[in-house]
């Protein structure tokens, strides 16, 4: 089992480096441009400050960029950390909904990343945009400028059976989220699926990486302590986020454990203009836990968001999951409690594997 962690924060390039000491093997940078740095300075501050991390985006959201920016920003990182990278894509929950706008749908986004791969595999590929197609490639590789030669996995991110499929289809590996996603086993049978309708087996190699977030609880402590709740508390109210999301787009119902925070979570959302609402609804996103937002917080969310348990239970959680086939398990701690979080898990958990 690999462990990675999220971050996105230009000037804290120390963290990254921390983690990899404490031997956290990938490092994910966001991109949501209203809440979050520039994900390529990122990267490339830590490409320079690292020496065998794995380095790339978690995920990229197509609808802020053009296919061939996507590939150059990776291919230019590439360049300074080469064999190092790699590249994932997404949607778009936060990025887009951030600007008001709704995820994109899986068929541009089919045809965003099959340009995205065959631009990092150095090949001519049809590209359209504006109503018009050319043909494109990288071109004045001699000059290196970017970094091809080094090949760049490319993962999908998927929380439901279609984007998992296309996983399978199209790309390297699936990133996901628990429980979000599903079991590991059925993200993985979503994946199979799809590999299967373009007519290939899915790779032994294929990776398989999902965000997590841990209640590393002390023996006797209360699953909702105002302790977890300050260092789990911005992931599981994210995880509430998503869920309001769906229903304000499509009416889908929130799950049980989600229930008897629903009426009162929705009330507060609906405090704020229907214009401003999208930004009230991610303002504190993986970031900080709001004080406005902390009593819709609940034993049951945190038990229904988290790996929850001392670090004896925490240690079979974690080998379950890799029996079931997932490669890496991510860490998004909050802003002001990062270091501890990896320090702890690093120390208690993963010493332990």
């Amino acid at each position: 089992m690999d462990f990675g962690i999220v971050t996105a924060k230009v000037d804290e390039i120390g963290y990254i480096t921390h983690a990899e000491n404490l031997g956290y093997s990938h490092c994910w940078v966001t991109d949501s441009l209203m809440i979050r740095s520039s994900c390529w300075a990122v990267l490339a501050l830590a490409a320079q400050q690292t020496r065998t991390m794995r380095l790339g985006t978690g995920v990229n959201v197509p609808g802020l960029r053009l296919a061939p920016a996507a590939a150059n920003g990776i291919a230019t990182i590439n360049r300074l950390a080469p064999g190092r990278c790699f590249i994932s894509l997404g949607t778009g929950h936060t990025g887009m909904r951030m600007l008001g706008q709704k995820p994109m749908r899986l068929g541009p986004f089919r045809e965003y990343v099959q340009v995205v791969r065959a631009l990092l595999d150095g090949e001519e590929v049809d590209y359209s945009l504006n109503a018009e197609t050319h043909r494109i490639r990288f071109q004045m590789r001699e000059h290196r400028f970017i970094d091809l030669e080094h090949r760049i996995p490319l993962y999908i991110a998927g929380y439901g059976p279609k984007a998992q499929a296309l996983a399978g289809e199209v790309a390297d590996g699936l990133v996901s989220g628990l429980p979000r996603g599903g079991t590991v086993p059925d993200m993985l049978a979503n994946a199979r699926r799809g590999a299967a309708r373009a007519g290939r087996a899915l790779p032994a190699d294929f990776y398989t990486a999902a965000m997590a977030t841990l209640a590393l609880r002390q023996p006797g402590e209360a699953p909702s302590s105002e302790r977890l709740i300050a260092e789990c508390g911005a992931a599981v109210i994210s995880g509430l986020h998503y869920l309001v999301a769906r229903h304000l787009e499509t009416g889908e119902d929130p799950p049980e454990y989600a229930r008897p925070v629903w009426t009162g979570y929705m009330d507060w959302l609906n405090q704020a203009p229907p214009e401003l609402r999208h930004q009230r609804l991610h303002g504190s996103h993986f970031s900080f836990v709001d004080p406005d937002e902390a009593r819709f917080i609940t034993a049951d969310l945190i038990k229904a968001s988290c790996l929850c348990g001392t670090p004896e239970e925490l240690v079979e959680q974690v080998q379950a999951l890799e029996r079931h086939g997932l490669s890496q398990i991510m860490l998004y701690p909050p802003l002001n409690r990062q270091y501890r979080v990896i320090e702890d898990f690093a120390g208690k958990v993963m010493a332990r594997l």
